[in-house]
């Protein structure tokens, strides 16, 4: 089946055998893990109707034959991270992130040849991982000697040395899964031939640089043998808290949207695929089923703002979702997922599944075509944030003390990745749709950075790794792109060693920006002011970005900056602010509505609706939301259908073999059991005959909208619903 032709919009990742609970009825399955019981998880599963996918984890897993001796006769502890204090680095008990030698990429391999074996369609290879804390085990001093070709440096001892380590592992990840890629699909050619595709499941750059991990990141776009990626975003990593204005606190739904962005970023324009993630809970089990809920529609909402992507996972682990308890309100026990917000979730999952038949429909409502770039460099800069009047204690972990605990204002800002935060929520608490653009892409695809009219960047938390990099940013601003630069120059990895500095160049600089400067006709050390290139413009301001989080005026002059840029381009009116993020995709409405905002005026949303978010489909006219509402809103005015013959509108359960005339509905409904499905339909009139597998069938009918509500208990196998009037 040719790549345009898979039916593979939605689908869920799972390690128990096959359940009817937790049985969502999307398009495939990622059966998780490649321990025993493999060949009976996948025929479970297959038997229900699903496209079978593998997953397992390529950095930690059960790997415990491989560590001790079993697999190869060989003890291989010392491939496991280690930090600076001889501690390993684990995801549990004798599961430790491992460094990912040659021998451990053939352990790998040995295994994914078991699920090829059993015939799944696609593999995926979740969260290549190396910790930025780590970096001290003998695997990576081998590593490091064959890489540079000199002795290991303990890699805090520098920043120098943290960044060649964190470049080293980005590097040792991308061979492993270049390496298993290539030569599984060769397996699977050669022995069945088969083509089997390989995806790897990753945290958005913007998450692995602010939880300090390197990954391939956009290095495995470039990857021949990467078939694409799930954007691995939920309310677990969207909820760490950062600094705006000088606030600490979570905010799910901005850092969502930006994550969210940076992945459609990743892929857009490269031909590979990518799905959005998102988890109705989290790992953390210790959140109320409505904390959970709120924090689960932010990241709903803030992923359907990005409409470059349109294939979920609509859950990873749905049997915790739908068969284990969370703590109650009063935290005096624990109840199960209430069962209308089971229903919602299922309505969710299958509006995600409908998405790829309705693009964004064009607005001018909001200032557009605005970037902030950030490389994978960003990563490489995140291991500086204990110090080292500290090492001591941390080592010897006195008095229960954390990293945190232990860290300057400064450090703590770090931590917080303020300076990429500092650019990019003053723009989003204000209604523009920033997007974090993918630096390292702007090499790679002729054209990638064309979409976009202002583009803001920053060398002080990033850096960038080519020199042919300024080439394409100096071939965007003189075809008429206005280029922000914010720094100081005081950041210490500019010493690192790279391009710009190297012994023996006809040319060296102090920072990677004074190459920037020059590349664009200006002077090495350009000082503040607006200065014209071709037909477009830079604007250059000396300060370091990580200082505007800190207050309203540092926030305020990220805004004045755009306007201005805006003014440049001759476009004064283009620049728009807005208390609600919304778009429409096809009869779809997603808003969110912005907290700590002074964008005054009330977010209303009116016209006649299905609020998706609720269970029993309700219709309603007007949607007012408050600062930190959002919803997930069917227009019925924008459904184009014969008003003479019934059509399902939406549904908690998946519609099969849809079938209407004139005086008749049916079709097939396929949901989890131990749920309450609701559909609801356009029809002619008043039903008189409404029934599921024969049975007269709980239902509304709503006059003014002309739409009927279905509800009835579901059932995996399909419910087989008529409907039929006079």
């Amino acid at each position: 089946m040719g790549k345009q032709e898979r039916a593979e919009w939605t689908g869920f990742q799972e390690s128990r055998p096959y359940g009817t609970k937790y049985d969502l009825r999307t398009d495939f399955v990622m059966v998780y893990g490649l321990s025993d019981g493999l060949e009976e998880r996948i025929e479970g599963w297959r038997k229900a109707g699903y496209t079978i996918h593998l997953m397992t984890g390529v950095s930690w897993g059960e790997y415990q034959d491989y560590l001790y001796e079993k697999f190869d006769g060989r003890n291989h502890w010392d491939e496991a991270q280690m930090d600076r204090f001889g501690n390993y680095i684990q995801h549990g008990k004798d599961v430790p992130y491992m460094v990912p030698t040659v021998a451990f990429s053939e352990y790998l391999a040995a295994y994914i040849k078991k699920a090829i074996d059993c015939g799944v369609e696609a593999i995926h290879l979740e969260e290549p991982e190396y910790w930025a804390a780590s970096g001290y085990s003998e695997a990576f001093k081998r590593e490091w000697l064959t890489y540079y070709g000199e002795p290991w440096t303990a890699p805090h001892l520098s920043p120098d040395a943290q960044y060649r380590a964190s470049k080293l592992k980005a590097y040792l990840y991308y061979r492993a899964l270049d390496r298993l890629c290539a030569q599984m699909k060769e397996y699977a050619l050669v022995t069945y031939n088969r083509e089997v595709r390989f995806y790897v499941p990753t945290h958005s750059l913007i998450n692995y640089s602010q939880w300090r991990i390197i990954s391939p990141e956009a290095l495995l776009v470039s990857m021949p043998s990467c078939d694409g990626f799930i954007a691995q975003i939920w309310t677990g990593t969207a909820r760490t808290p950062n600094i705006y204005r000088g606030v600490r606190r979570e905010r799910t739904f901005e850092t969502a949207f930006l994550e969210y962005g940076v992945m459609q970023e990743l892929t857009r324009g490269t031909g590979r695929d990518m799905w959005f993630l998102h988890d109705p809970i989290e790992d953390n089990p210790r959140y109320t089923w409505s904390d959970y809920r709120y924090n689960y529609r932010a990241t709903v909402v803030a992923s359907l703002l990005h409409p470059g992507v349109s294939k979920f996972e609509v859950c990873p682990w749905p049997w915790r979702v739908f068969t284990r308890g969370y703590p109650t309100e009063d935290g005096t026990g624990k109840e199960m997922i209430p069962a209308s917000y089971k229903t919602v979730l299922l309505t969710v999952m299958n509006v995600l599944r409908d998405l790829h038949h309705h693009e964004e429909e064009p607005t001018d409502i909001y200032t557009s075509g605005i970037g902030l770039l950030l490389s994978n460099s960003a990563m490489y800069q995140r291991g500086d944030v204990v110090s080292e009047e500290s090492e001591d204690a941390l080592g010897k972990k006195q008095g229960g003390l954390t990293t945190a605990d232990l860290l300057s204002p400064e450090q703590r800002e770090k931590l917080d990745f303020s300076a990429f935060y500092g650019l990019a929520l003053p723009l989003v608490k204000h209604g523009i749709p920033l997007r974090p653009v993918q630096l390292d892409n702007a090499l790679t695809f002729p054209g990638y950075l064309d979409d976009y009219k202002v583009l803001l960047l920053s060398y002080e938390y990033m850096k960038p790794e080519h020199a042919g990099l300024h080439q394409a940013i100096a071939g965007w601003v003189r075809d008429g792109g206005v280029l922000i630069y914010v720094g100081d120059g005081t950041d210490e990895f500019h010493n690192v060693r790279e391009w710009w500095n190297r012994e023996g160049s006809r040319r060296t600089y102090e920072r990677p920006d004074q190459h920037l400067f020059e590349t664009l006709g200006l002077s090495v050390n350009q000082e503040d002011g607006e200065y014209a290139y071709g037909d477009g413009h830079v604007l250059v301001r000396r300060v370091h970005p990580i200082v505007l989080s800190r207050t309203n005026e540092g926030a305020d002059s990220v805004r004045a900056w755009l306007q201005l840029a805006l003014e440049l381009r001759g476009e004064t009116e283009s620049y728009r602010e807005s208390g609600m993020l919304r778009i429409k995709r096809g009869p779809y409405v997603i808003a969110q509505a912005l907290d700590e905002t002074e964008v005054e005026g009330a977010n209303i949303i009116e016209g006649s609706y299905i609020d998706l978010f609720e269970d029993n489909l309700p219709i309603v006219q007007q949607v007012e939301l408050k600062p930190g509402d959002n919803c997930l809103l069917y227009d019925l005015n924008a459904a184009s259908h014969d008003s003479r013959v019934a059509k399902v509108i939406v549904s908690s359960s998946r519609i099969e073999e849809e079938t209407a005339d004139g005086k008749s509905i049916s079709f097939r409904s396929e949901s989890p059991s131990d749920m309450t499905v609701s559909t609801r339909l356009f029809v002619p009139s008043i039903p008189t005959l409404v029934t599921a597998d024969g049975n007269a069938l709980e239902h509304e009918y709503d006059e003014a909208s002309g739409t009927l509500l279905l509800r009835h208990e579901g059932q995996p196998e399909g419910a087989q619903v008529k409907v039929a009037w006079a």
